[in-house]
């Protein structure tokens, strides 16, 4: 999370965390094995891990495509100084959103976008997003293909 300080992190974390991030329901036991330390180790380190807030959840990697989300976008806003606050919050509420953030540059916030088709992201986008306070501008950039790089 920005602003906290980063928990140090040695070569043993680093390998259980690549393990994990790998394979997110792998068992201790299998991290152990992979990482060639006792099982009793794995436990402490992935305890410490998930308590310090290094791990912070675990989750399975859906197919967008197979789920039925056949149209994504990633999508940037201009937003208005001090809205940030309150539009994180709103656009949180918005299931097809399913990355957001706060970027420097040209934009302001850059947003993953997932529906079920082309009607959908149009909804999102011009009902939702463009209506919202503090939003001054959005630009949509259409992903014809994903890649998973996990």
């Amino acid at each position: 999370m920005a602003g906290t300080t980063p928990a140090p992190l040695d070569d043993v974390d680093r390998k259980i965390i690549a393990e994990l991030t790998r394979d997110g329901r792998m068992s201790v036991s299998a991290v152990a094995e992979n990482v060639h330390i006792s099982r009793a180790h794995a436990y402490a380190r992935i305890s410490k891990l998930t308590s310090t807030g290094v791990l912070t959840k675990f989750t399975a990697l859906v197919d967008p495509v197979k789920a039925g989300l056949k149209s994504s976008a990633y999508v940037t806003l201009k937003v208005s100084q001090h809205s940030w606050r309150q539009l994180r919050e709103d656009l949180r509420a918005i299931p097809e959103v399913q990355h957001i953030a706060l970027v420097g540059g040209d934009f302001d916030v850059i947003l993953l976008v997932r529906a079920e088709d082309n009607m959908g992201l149009r909804r999102v986008i011009f009902d939702q997003l463009q209506s919202m306070p503090g939003v001054l501008d959005t630009q949509t950039f259409l992903i014809f293909e994903d890649l998973d790089t996990r």
